[in-house]
């Protein structure tokens, strides 16, 4: 059977969009899978490169502007079904970090906490988180003073002060309370790139 996992990244952050992976682990696996978020930046960086190498993988985007128009758990659905559209292969079943599935056609499992159970949804959120960091790190430097280097658009501490004093800016989730009121604050005029 052609099993693959999937996850996401960036459902709760203020900023950017959401990045589903979908992975089909090659034959015999890929040695010190987990869930993203207990592995180091470097031990990431590694086994993205090898999952990238060895296994099949498909990534879905949901960009901004569909959050705001659709709301981020459809967004994050819509993501998840491009992922395993962008395989190239039909899996036989799907496996999906979380409670909830997209309507699709695949046979598939939501599966809570599965990026700690399932090598190929651990293999998923490494490359779902890796592609996302990047492009948040990428903004960082179209939008700085928003921390997004180190927060990847999550609410910290330099990112709520920034969105008071800077105003939020294109990448920015109007559909998300925080980033409402700034924008409400801004009088809707945002910040501006030069910033």
């Amino acid at each position: 059977m052609i099993i693959a996992g999937v996850d996401e990244a960036g459902r709760g952050p203020l900023a950017g969009p959401v990045v589903a992976a979908a992975v089909i682990l090659c034959e015999g696996g890929i040695e010190g899978l987990d869930d993203s978020k207990k592995l180091s930046a470097a031990r990431r960086a590694r086994l993205e490169a090898e999952i990238l190498a060895r296994c099949t993988v498909g990534i879905g985007v949901a960009e901004v502007e569909e959050i705001d128009r659709i709301n981020i758990l459809q967004a994050t659905l819509r993501a998840m079904t491009r992922a395993v559209e962008a395989l190239g292969v039909v899996p036989d079943h799907v496996l999906v970090d979380g409670n909830r599935l997209p309507h699709w056609p695949y046979s598939a499992q939501a599966v809570v906490g599965g990026d700690a159970l399932h090598p190929c949804i651990s293999a998923a959120s490494i490359i779902a988180k890796e592609y996302r960091d990047r492009i948040m790190i990428e903004a960082d430097a179209d939008w700085p003073g928003y921390g997004w280097a180190r927060n990847k658009g999550y609410g910290a501490a330099v990112h709520m002060e920034a969105l008071r004093q800077l105003g939020p800016t294109p990448l920015h989730r109007k559909s998300f309370a925080p980033v409402r009121q700034a924008e409400l604050a801004f009088g809707k005029s945002g910040a501006s790139s030069e910033t």
